[in-house]
């Protein structure tokens, strides 16, 4: 564990990763840390791709010189700033190899790479290389966050003294409104501290970035500065150039790219992509290059145009449907001589549910002789290709395909629906849903519409045919029918009951009704339905007083 003084939060995650050790099989921990790993990667890329961009750029650049001379004090200071980035680029480089070769114990010469790293969550190590032991008093020592801290201050400090030397010469003066830009841009690359605190811990730069942050986080933190390092060269050499009103660069390869945030994303939510041309510029107005959504690749006819902004086409749709979703289109580039020419693109995206999800679709519990229909779904995955089972004495059946389910059970109880989807790499699990099972209610009995105890006029006996069962407010259409019951009642002084077999009235109940008189009282009683499920209920009777 890490010394120096730390939070209860701290505390409580060091005791909880001498928990999580010992328990290796469940693997929680480094599953969600291989997250920065595909994130590191993926900085990796965009890294080599801006130096390739950045290099091209200044091949371009540099081949202006010859037909226009005012270019070149543009030039040499774009030289300049390029070799400064390129050196703190190279400094966190190696930075990141100490961290990696201190926290994976290595003896120098492998190479460095986090998705095989086997201490990829390990935070004392890197915590000790570049703060040491007290987060207050970071170590000030050679690969340390403050020496590094100290390089990205005066790299931005020596750039804004370079724009500042800059604007003062004619030679070299940029618009009023660049000016500001860039001197902005650079002020904010400035390591800056919250000024936050948390639990006694203020929230400095190194903090922020670097104290008890696992190795894969370091690792991916530097990146993300050398990233923003080269996406800020490639903002210099853009406006340097730009700024020498000569530059024209020569394409000798196009090739329409498309870069979205997530391919995978839910359903209600917009779905967002960047399409543009690899070596493009922010110079790029729609006058110079336009993107056609669904336009013909072959003829550039047609298709719906996509906004223009920062050289890119900005596109957004709506995603109310799910599963794969595809479009196409062009990208039309303006050539020199005023022609186009066309770059067709292509892609796609998943459009997928929230979560996985098992929803009753008419009450919270199932019930026991009524089909009781469901609806399943899972994130990604087409109802198609879902596999759905139960455990604990319930069957499975089809509601009609559409992720559509209907339960059968027979047994009071808790059981188990499991979802899993059918992929390329084999069945998947998706979750498991616990869900309890109980009996219907017990119904009433009614009489004339009418349970409990109730009132009704002498003529109103007549109209009595018989005794239902009903099961008010219960949302299945669940039949009771009721088998039998027993009718009693003082008539002229004399109590007289009568059996009655199924839900009518026997000759016998009826000549009952007939002679109760004004006052008295008919008890029907002992009654008994039977349910879907095939079981025989007693239920509650009616009594009536005559009115």
């Amino acid at each position: 564990m890490g010394g120096g003084k730390e939070t209860p939060r701290q505390k409580m995650i060091g005791m909880m990763y001498l928990v999580l050790t010992a328990l290796l099989a469940m693997n929680v921990s480094k599953q969600i840390l291989k997250g920065y790993v595909t994130v590191n990667e993926s900085m990796e890329k965009s890294k080599k791709n801006l130096t390739a961009n950045n290099k091209r750029v200044m091949e371009a650049f540099q081949n202006t010189i010859n037909g226009n001379p005012a270019a070149k004090p543009y030039y040499d200071k774009a030289q300049e700033a390029q070799t400064k980035i390129d050196e703190v680029v190279k400094y966190i480089e190696n930075l990141k190899k100490v961290v990696y070769e201190e926290t994976e114990k290595l003896g120098g010469g492998d190479t460095m790479q986090l998705r095989f790293a086997a201490k990829m969550d390990d935070y004392d190590m890197p915590t000790h290389v570049l703060i040491g032991s007290d987060a207050a008093t970071p170590e000030n020592k050679p690969n340390s966050a403050l020496e590094l801290r100290g390089k990205l201050d005066a790299l931005m400090n020596g750039l804004i003294s370079q724009l500042d030397g800059m604007q003062a010469d004619k030679k070299t003066k940029f618009l009023p409104e660049i000016y500001a830009n860039l001197k902005k841009k650079f002020t904010d690359m400035k390591p800056h501290d919250s000024g936050a605190e948390e639990d006694g811990i203020k929230m400095t730069w190194h903090v922020e970035n670097f104290y008890h942050l696992p190795e894969a986080a370091v690792i991916t933190n530097l990146n993300k500065m050398q990233a923003d390092l080269k996406n800020l060269e490639a903002e210099i050499l853009g406006e340097y150039s730009a700024a020498s009103g000569k530059l024209a660069i020569k394409f000798d390869k196009l090739n329409a790219k498309v870069i979205a945030p997530s391919s995978y994303i839910q359903a209600g939510q917009p779905y967002k992509a960047d399409i543009f041309l690899a070596a493009s510029s922010s110079a790029m107005t729609a006058d110079m290059m336009q993107v056609l959504l669904g336009a013909d690749s072959a003829t550039g006819a047609g298709g719906t145009p996509v906004p223009i902004a920062d050289g890119m086409g900005k596109l957004e749709q709506g995603t109310s449907g799910q599963g794969e979703q595809n479009y196409k289109g062009i990208i039309k580039f303006k050539k020199p001589d005023g022609s186009f020419d066309n770059y067709p693109f292509s892609g796609s995206y998943m459009v997928a549910a929230p979560s996985a999800a098992v929803a009753l679709d008419k009450m919270n519990v199932f019930y026991i002789g009524v089909p009781n229909p469901i609806s399943v779904s899972a994130g990604g995955v087409a109802p198609t290709d879902l596999q759905v089972s139960a455990s604990g004495g319930i069957k499975l059946g089809s509601g009609g395909g559409g992720g559509k389910y209907v339960v059968t059970a027979s047994t009071p109880g808790t059981v188990t629906i499991n979802v899993s989807a059918k992929t390329k790499d084999g069945t998947k699990p998706q979750g498991s849903f616990k869900f309890r099972v109980k009996k219907i209610p017990d119904p009433v009995a009614k009489v004339g519409g009418k349970s409990g105890n109730v009132d009704m006029k002498k003529i109103e006996l007549s109209s009595i045919g018989g005794v239902v069962a009903d099961l008010p407010g219960f949302d299945f259409d669940a039949k009771f029918v009721v088998t039998s019951f027993e009718l009693t009642a003082v008539v002229k002084g004399v109590l007289k009951s009568e059996a009655c077999s199924g839900n009518s009235l026997s000759g016998g109940a009826r000549q009952i009704l007939a002679t109760a008189g004004v006052g008295s009282k008919i008890f029907i009683e002992n009654v008994k339905a039977k349910g879907p499920d095939g079981s025989i209920r007693n239920i509650p009777g009616v009594t009536i007083k005559v009115k």
